[in-house]
């Protein structure tokens, strides 16, 4: 999907609040069968980039729970390691 790829691209450059805002909208107005799994995926990566860990972590469990196997399960693994490592009180808040 070229949408994907621009989305990806949106996150890479930095351009992270565009392209959480066109995530949303896209997840606001999809149809069924499209990818929520990818577009949650893409929405949790924006957010890690921005540092907002509970951002990240709610989306990548979301598109874990539409599908088992989606890269999220080893990034919502991840941002739980680098957070136990470094902020062990960002349970606590």
């Amino acid at each position: 999907m070229e949408q994907i790829s621009i989305l990806k691209e949106l996150i890479d450059c930095g351009e992270v609040d565009k392209a959480i805002e066109q995530i949303t909208l896209l997840l606001e107005n999809s149809s069924p069968g499209c990818e929520k799994d990818t577009l949650y995926y893409l929405r949790g990566n924006a957010f890690r980039k921005k540092g907002d860990w509970k951002g990240a972590l709610d989306n990548y469990q979301y598109a874990i729970d539409l599908n088992p196997d989606s890269p999220a399960a080893e990034a919502r693994k991840m941002v739980i390691e680098i957070l136990n490592f470094y902020h062990k009180d960002m349970y606590n808040q």
